[in-house]
């Protein structure tokens, strides 16, 4: 299999990483995807040690390099564009979330994917899903351990540090709910074993330390067709001195127990008592896409999880935008109050 690698603006580490696993993979060719090409193939040299192409147009690459699967992780904006030209060429497609910053770009990549060969997959980088303490929850809670999932709360926190200047703009960016906010989503999506029925939200971009648009604070909740409901905090709040980059939280809560996956430990409280799981292996994220493939197996994030986890992010921002445009001062209107 050879894989054609375009940008490296987020999580292409997932594929640096998994490559020396996977003696089936052949880099072919990268681009820059809008980014210089150089810094990238430095990079992919010290992880990666046979020769591959480079290309300053990314289309050019898909037309001219041999390649049955692409990475995509260049511009946020151009997410959706990019995974739309590979899926016209049926190339499977491992793409940084979100997928697309707009859900009409969404529904270009839906359409692209259904008109793409059979078995032409597209999944985003939602890379928590195979870390030892999440997927040990995941399949605890898959099991039965839990009993019937009722909530799912998830938390994530990020420390800020100085942001590159495309995060400042959200023509650029998209929005910490969609950035930031994509994993903890997804362990909803993932947990409650449903699809969303309602999403609501909020967040603020105050003392966000000049950083343009970038939103600080964010808070989700919803719905999912099955009754759970869940909640979602999203914030880039994490100081700098803490030991890790992010805190990466979830506590599922069921009619038997409930589980917490906290500081890289996941804990079972039941009527058995209270007990550490045992962690599974890291299997990776890039490893299980190939594998899957390669195997004609499920993998454990699908095209359907991705565009069911993208359409959520986006309605949930755009949700809190609207929240945003003084709904309190309108509501103490309409309630003649006195105060705000």
């Amino acid at each position: 299999m050879k894989i054609a690698l375009i940008g490296h603006r987020g999580h292409w580490g997932y594929v640096l990483r998994d490559l020396a696993r996977l003696p089936e993979v052949e880099v072919s060719a990268i681009s820059g995807g809008g980014d210089a090409v150089e810094p990238m193939a430095e990079t992919l040299k010290k992880y990666y040690d046979k020769e591959f192409a480079l290309y300053d147009d990314y289309r050019k690459m898909l037309d001219e390099a041999e390649c049955d699967l692409v990475m995509v992780d260049g511009p946020f904006e151009l997410h959706a564009e990019m995974c739309v030209e590979c899926l016209k060429r049926s190339k499977h497609v491992f793409c940084e979330k979100p997928v697309a910053l707009t859900l009409e770009d969404l529904e270009k990549i839906e359409d692209a994917y259904r008109q793409a060969a059979p078995g032409t997959r597209v999944v985003s980088m939602v890379g928590l899903r195979t870390e030892p303490a999440f997927h040990a929850a995941w399949r605890a809670v898959d099991s039965g351990a839990v009993g019937k999932v009722q909530m799912i709360n998830a938390r994530k926190s990020y420390k800020l540090g100085q942001r590159r200047d495309f995060y400042k703009k959200r023509s650029s960016y998209g929005g910490t709910i969609p950035w930031v906010g994509s994993h903890a989503l997804d362990w909803i999506l993932w947990f409650s074993g449903s699809r969303f029925k309602t999403v609501g939200a909020f967040h603020s971009s105050a003392e966000n330390r000049d950083h343009g648009d970038l939103e600080m604070t964010a808070a989700v909740m919803c719905q999912m067709e099955n009754g759970v409901i869940g909640t979602a905090s999203i914030d880039y709040w994490r100081p700098l001195t803490a030991p890790t980059h992010g805190d990466d939280q979830v506590r599922v809560a069921g009619t038997d127990g409930v589980i917490e996956v906290a500081h890289g430990e996941c804990t079972l409280i039941n009527q058995g008592g209270v007990r550490k799981i045992a962690l599974s292996e890291d299997r990776g994220i890039f490893y299980d896409f190939v594998r899957a493939i390669l195997d004609g197996t499920p993998g454990i994030v699908s095209a359907e999880d991705t565009f069911e986890l993208t359409r959520a992010c986006l309605a949930a921002r755009d949700d809190a935008d609207m929240n945003m445009e003084d709904d309190l001062e309108e509501c103490c209107i309409q309630q003649n109050c006195s105060q705000k």
